[in-house]
Order: C-alpha cells, then structure tokens, then sequence
C-alpha cells in the first residue's frame, strides 16, 4: 500500500474526522470561555479585592533605557521597549484565569453528564418455556 494510500486511510477514520472537530470546537468554546473569565468573572474578582490588577506587578531586572517613552511603572510598556521585567503579576492573572476556567469546565461537565442519565435497564426478558421445561425435569430428577 502507497504511503498516500496509508494517508487517506488513517485521515478518513471516524474517529480522526471526530478529533478534527472536537479541536475546532473547543478552540472556538476556548474563546468564549476565556471572554467569560476575562470580561464577566475577572472585573468581579478585582472588584472584591479593591480593584486590584494582578498583571501589572512585576519586578524590574534591568534599568530603563534612556530612549524609554513610556510609563515606568506599566509592565506593558516596559516588557514593549525591551526591559527584563520578572511579570509574576501576568503569573497570577494567568493561575486564576486557569482555576476560573477549571472550574466552569468542571461545572458544565457535571451539568452533561446529568442531563445525560442513562435509561433505567429494562426488565429482563422472560425466561423461554423451553427453558422452564427443562429445569422442572431437572428438578423433579433431583428428587
């Protein structure tokens, strides 16, 4: 078999093509996630902590260029005109983000799977006459 042949073989499977799309869908649910820890979650939380904004602590690690036109103290603009900076605050924003979505995830997966109960078994079937016969000539030989 060519190796094109081989290809086409693998890349047709089910279960490649189902990948395929639980990849493009979970890039574009990613979006609408992090939206949703970034524009809805993450003000509420700064909000509880007195507006605090994690991503713009940092530490600097090399002086400021004298060609620098920005604001010292902005992360951004230091990280933009090249100044090593250790960003622990983009660190937390990024941990929390990530614990946030965790949990949505979490949450949404427990609400699928309940919405997804499985039908009770059915009863079982009912045993065939033939069956019956046979374990009545059983037992009336046991005795």
């Amino acid at each position: 078999m060519s190796m094109l042949q081989e290809f086409k073989t693998f890349a047709l499977k089910g279960n490649v093509m189902d990948l395929a799309v639980g990849v493009i869908i979970g890039a574009a649910f990613g979006k609408i996630v992090d939206s949703v820890v970034k524009d809805l979650i993450m003000p509420v939380v700064g909000a509880m902590f007195g507006g605090l904004d994690f991503s713009n602590h940092f530490i600097r690690l090399a002086a400021i260029p004298p060609t620098f036109k920005g604001n010292p103290e902005s992360y951004a603009d230091l990280t933009k005109a090249g100044v090593a900076v250790l960003g622990y605050g983009s660190f937390i924003t990024a941990l929390l983000n990530f614990i946030i979505l965790a949990f949505i995830i979490f949450v949404m997966v427990k609400q699928v799977n309940r919405l997804r109960k499985e039908p009770p078994p059915a009863p079982p079937a009912p045993t065939p006459e033939d069956i019956l016969l046979l374990r009545e000539i059983r037992d009336s030989l046991k005795k």
